[in-house]
């Protein structure tokens, strides 16, 4: 971490952080959805990378350096999650809770608990 004070403990403070790095490089030119949609899933192709051709017990089992590069993917993602939803107006907590919400119904706790089964399967026919 850099010797910069910063307050991004929080996912409104990162989001305000992230908004002031593109404005400051006028950017925001360039993050239309598309974009930053296309971005997102190039980093996210980036965190796979790193996995490819590990065993699950090798995938589950990481060096400091190699947490170190994935949450650096992750981030990127994160970031360009962050940005998409800045963009398109969408509060991403509320996004969140409500497809929660969405699962829970999909996925009842009695009927999936230790299932990987889709959610048809739980449906009533």
């Amino acid at each position: 971490m850099n010797d910069e004070c910063h307050e991004a403990d929080s996912l409104e403070n990162l989001r305000a952080r992230v908004n002031n790095f593109v404005a400051e490089r006028d950017w925001a030119q360039f993050h239309t959805p598309k974009n930053l949609a296309m971005a997102m899933i190039v980093e996210a192709a980036e965190v796979v990378e790193h996995f490819q051709w590990d065993s699950p017990a090798e995938s589950a089992t990481l060096s400091d350096e190699r947490k170190t590069e994935i949450g650096h993917e992750l981030a990127d993602t994160f970031v360009y999650l962050l940005r998409i939803a800045e963009v398109c107006g969408i509060d991403l907590i509320a996004a969140a809770n409500d497809k929660i919400d969405l699962n829970a119904k999909k996925y009842p706790a009695d009927r999936a608990r230790g299932s990987n089964a889709k959610y048809t399967a739980y449906q009533d026919k």
